[in-house]
């Protein structure tokens, strides 16, 4: 008889842990040492747009250079997979301009207790106009 492998999730802990200190490059522009492995890959996708880098260094790097001012970070939900997690955030920006808003979800595979690489899926930044445009047009069932 043939013994099949069976695949865990991560555990709920480890998937808060990581996704809690990943969250964080989004505000602080830095990587805590043990987040990430030092090759990780990062594959962010905004509307209309593509970026790929490779090292916790170029991935905070790239976050700062498309920041719009400082950053306050929700985590919305954290779920473990069985490579990971699967992470949504929303961030705020309040810029001169006013608070711009944008919606992510991360696709984070995980060894050895560290991510190694990240899919970054972006709404775009929405500002004051389009989110009152979008919620008298398309009203949400769920916030």
């Amino acid at each position: 008889m043939a013994i099949t492998e069976v695949d865990t999730v991560l555990d709920q802990e480890t998937a808060d842990r990581l996704s809690a200190a990943y969250h964080r490059c989004y505000e602080a522009y830095e990587a805590d040492a043990d987040v990430f492995a030092p090759d990780a890959f990062f594959d962010m996708l905004p509307p209309f747009w593509r970026f790929q880098v490779r090292g916790p260094d170029a991935f905070v790097a790239q976050l700062a250079s498309i920041a719009q001012g400082e950053a306050e970070i929700e985590i919305l939900r954290t779920v473990p997979t069985v490579s990971g997690f699967v992470t949504e955030h929303r961030e705020t920006h309040h810029t001169p301009d006013g608070v711009v808003v944008a919606r992510r979800l991360h696709l984070c595979e995980v060894r050895d207790g560290r991510i190694t690489e990240v899919s970054v899926f972006c709404n775009g930044a929405w500002d004051e106009q389009l989110r009152a445009r979008h919620a008298a047009e398309a009203p949400m069932l769920r916030t």
